[in-house]
């Protein structure tokens, strides 16, 4: 058994490639791709994967690349997932290598996914260790579009079966290189409404004679709150808020129409269904009452990200063999956030975990938040996550 605090964890082979690593991070995070445009990247995955021995299919969800390794005669099938899209955000780091495209960059560490799975794609294809057969999915979109359910419409897991599934996200916040596991409900499902408050316009100095649309959407977000205070239970998590409000121009004329947007949010599946009913049922009533009418465009986007049982036992088991407990975040909480790898778990038993990106302010020490300007994938904790995903995978395929 092998400690960080005694011995570098990090596997000689990773070790030996991690400035080639470094470099392809770098290159892949100054050419950022938003969503389903993730052309150049991956080009660079494919060629990669083929140079190194890999059976490699391209198209699912539009840009999505699998590589496939096969070793021995194991019947066993392991899947590992990188997500590859950056975000529609204009870099603020000052870095050398920052984004070379205004308005876009990698604000959530997805270039940092794909080089980690990229060094132990490298590592596996020179050192095997396992009996079975690898397959890494190099997915697109994550941000908001979903590309994994993309590219399971599109055949994945016909095409490419998996006993288990797994995929990992950097986090700031927590210590770099260490990592969290957490079984059952660990992301919550994320739902956008869009709602249309439609009244009747007129001039600011005589209210009487329209139907005001803005007083009815302040009335909206006032009953809203109290949903999940009064219609959830305590012991359960949801998340109503309202992000956005639009409306007229001019400070003397009333508009005819606001336009809102909100963001919804549960862990339960019960739970994210009431809510849609709920808040439904409260834009209509508040509007009636005001004299306006309401129409509301529910989206259903994410589901919860639910890990299984076993997966994330035997996860945090070859974590914790490996780096002893000091490697491992404990109590790790349940997140509010969202993420599209529910979708693949949906389909297929596996587990999603975290790696700390590191605490601090700044993108210098890896605290900055994802999703910030200022954001940096922390390139300190990538030899050890890739360690990890030949460990994990050597494990799950052990002859």
């Amino acid at each position: 058994m092998t400690h960080a605090l005694d011995l570098d964890p990090v596997l000689p082979g990773i070790r030996a490639i991690e400035q080639e690593m470094v470099a392809l991070r770098h290159h892949i995070h100054q050419h950022p791709e938003l969503a389903f445009e993730e052309f150049a990247t991956s080009d660079l995955v494919a060629q990669r994967l083929a140079e190194w021995g890999y059976a490699v299919d391209r198209g699912l969800g539009g840009t999505g690349v699998v590589g496939t390794l096969r070793r021995g005669g194991g019947s066993r099938v392991i899947g590992l997932r990188a997500d590859m899209d950056a975000l529609p955000i204009h870099e603020a780091t000052g870095l050398g290598y920052a984004s070379s495209v205004p308005g876009k960059m990698h604000a959530c560490g997805h270039d940092g996914h794909t080089a980690i799975l990229l060094a132990a794609a490298k590592h596996l294809a020179a050192e095997g260790g396992f009996d079975g057969t690898v397959h890494l999915i190099f997915q697109p979109a994550e941000e908001g579009l979903g590309g994994g359910r993309k590219m399971i419409e599109d055949g994945l897991f016909e095409r490419f079966p998996c006993d288990a599934v797994f995929g990992l996200h950097n986090m700031p916040g927590f210590p770099a290189g260490k990592f969290g596991f957490k079984a059952g409900s660990f992301m919550a499902s994320s739902d956008t409404v869009l709602i249309s408050v439609l009244g009747k316009g007129g001039h600011g100095s005589a209210p009487h004679l329209s139907a005001d649309p803005v007083v009815a959407a302040a009335h909206i977000v006032l009953a809203l709150q109290t949903i999940v205070s009064r219609n959830v239970d305590p012991r359960d998590v949801a998340v109503i808020s309202v992000g956005a409000i639009h409306a007229g121009d001019a400070p003397n004329v009333i508009p005819d129409k606001v336009e809102m947007r909100l963001s919804v949010r549960a862990f339960r599946p019960e739970v994210r269904a009431m809510l849609r009913d709920r808040i439904t049922e409260v834009v209509q009533a508040q509007a009636a009452t005001l004299g306006v009418r309401a129409e509301v465009d529910y989206r259903w986007r994410y589901p919860a990200l639910v890990n299984d049982e076993a997966s994330t036992a035997f996860a945090r088991q070859v974590a914790l063999d490996w780096l002893g407990e000091d490697g491992l975040l404990p109590d790790l909480q349940p997140i509010t956030g969202s993420e599209d790898f529910s979708f693949m778990l949906e389909k297929v038993p596996g587990s999603y975990f975290i790696v700390g990106n590191g605490v601090g302010e700044t993108h210098g020490s890896g605290g900055c938040m994802v999703h910030n300007p200022g954001y940096d994938f922390n390139d300190a904790i990538l030899p050890i996550a890739s360690s990890y995903w030949v460990k994990l995978a050597q494990e799950f395929l052990a002859g």
